[in-house]
């Protein structure tokens, strides 16, 4: 028996490969499937089956393109609806895999057809199961994400799942591994663990949702509490995943498309068309082309990409570090965003070579920032709501950057203000967001929150 998890950290995201006596399953694959494609060939062995554990919204899965490129068939659980063949599970369905055997257990809650599929050992015994959104380390899936499709009600959704986790989860032997889907980071729960598996036992004695004194309204209520709104981007991705998409290949193919800067500012200029730069944010503030938004490559590059961008059909011109083109490509493609017109050939410096014009975002030192906060300094902090209750500065306006365009009524316009995160990412790409739209009077803080508390500057909570 060989299970391996590969994980993909800008999308806090495991995909499985099983493998017994020379047959492989392969669990929530990416959309690019060259790795399990190759894994296969070089342990000899064929891809039977291809498990999907839902419906994913944060990313746009391989399964149509790996049946394709191998014939396996596409298992989901029970209640799924797709525009294309696919095998529905039945509750407690066996499938054999060489020497093992998975059992789909129909885990309805994150989604009405989300599927936990259980590994049982050449001895018949419970091995792992592999949750999906249905159970994470640390947290369970969100249950609002399905309210439009299902007709049900997020509380109805999260009542479902405290079910299913009580009737088929917890049952299991504490001694089952457990494989889920995300890991820290993903929009899909809460307050998901860095670890990226458990034992049952494990969760059982940590896991909030897993408690067992946790009566079904506590259940509910505590799941309910406190959700932020999914990314944009997620109705899409499901509708891709469930409809239909591209083959990666032919994306590349599209947009991997080199621009000089004639092309690329005439392309600019046209209705509709975003200037993204995936540089890091100490580059993007020194020089870049005016109207550029920042979402670097180096951090949440694709999620954060979903929830500003939103829509995935809105035309993209890429500025990207050299030799990044193609990777900068795919990493959009995984969220569905397959509309990029091509990249500033020669990046900035071949725009710059030609005369036009940079823009450029002020920035401070937190080590410097204490001599300017007064009494009345404005500060923009757009961390999340959880991560500014536990501490933030005295005069700071919470507004989270998923959040900042629906909020830019709020924004202190009158003066100059400052703006931070937690370490500098996401305040650079909320700092890219207002330049865009014209305002210059914000200074970006270096370093974030991180490195506000190590200056010493008083922190309130």
């Amino acid at each position: 028996m060989k299970i391996e998890q590969i994980y993909t950290g800008c999308l806090s995201q495991g995909t499985y490969y099983i493998e017994s006596n020379g047959e492989v399953a392969i669990i929530d694959p990416l959309r690019e499937i060259d790795t399990y494609l190759k894994l296969a060939k070089e342990n000899n062995a064929k891809i039977k089956y291809i498990f999907e554990t839902h419906i994913h919204a944060d990313f746009v899965s391989g399964h149509l393109t790996l049946s394709k490129a191998t014939g396996a068939p596409i298992i989901f659980g029970p209640n799924t609806i797709t525009s294309y063949p696919v095998t529905i599970a039945k509750d407690q369905q066996v499938f054999k895999l060489g020497n093992l055997t998975f059992v789909a257990l129909h885990t309805p809650g994150h989604t009405l057809e989300s599927t936990t599929y259980l590994l049982k050992d050449n001895l018949g015994k419970d091995h792992a199961i592999f949750t999906g959104d249905t159970l994470f380390i640390g947290d369970v899936g969100r249950p609002d994400l399905a309210q439009k499709q299902s007709g049900k009600t997020q509380r109805d959704m999260a009542g479902m799942l405290f079910d299913s986790l009580r009737k088929k989860i917890m049952p299991l032997s504490d001694d089952v591994i457990v494989y889920p889907a995300h890991g820290a980071g993903s929009a899909c729960g809460k307050k998901i663990s860095r670890e990226t598996f458990s034992t049952l036992g494990n969760q059982k004695s940590s896991n909030y949702a897993l408690n067992k004194s946790l009566s079904k309204e506590e259940f509910i209520n505590e799941l309910t509490e406190g959700l932020e709104s999914p990314p944009a981007y997620f109705p899409m991705n499901v509708k891709m995943n469930q409809e239909g998409y591209n083959h990666i290949e032919n994306i590349l193919r599209k947009n991997l498309n080199p621009l000089d800067p004639d092309e690329f500012e005439k392309l600019a200029n046209q209705s509709g068309v975003l200037i993204l730069d995936v540089r890091n944010q100490i580059q993007f503030a020194e020089e870049h082309i005016p109207g550029s938004i920042f979402i670097g490559i180096d951090g949440g590059f694709a999620p954060w990409v979903g929830a500003i961008i939103g829509d995935v059909k809105r035309p993209i011109l890429l500025i990207t570090p050299k030799g990044r083109e193609e990777e900068t490509i795919t990493r959009l493609a995984r969220v569905g965003f397959d509309n990029a017109l091509g990249f500033l050939e020669g990046g900035l410096s071949s725009w710059k070579v030609t005369g036009r014009k940079t823009d450029s975002v002020s920035t401070i030192e937190a080590s410097k920032l204490g001599k300017k906060i007064f009494d009345q300094t404005k500060i923009i902090d757009v961390r999340k709501n959880s991560e500014f209750s536990n501490g933030h500065l005295k005069n700071a306006l919470n507004i989270p950057l998923d959040q900042l365009s629906e909020n830019f009524d709020k924004i202190p316009l009158d003066g100059n203000f400052f703006v931070h995160c937690a370490g500098g990412y996401r305040s650079m790409i909320a700092s890219s967001i207002l330049k865009s739209r014209g305002i210059d009077s914000m200074t970006d803080i270096i370093g974030g929150f991180s490195a506000i508390k190590s200056s010493g500057i008083p922190i309130e909570v």
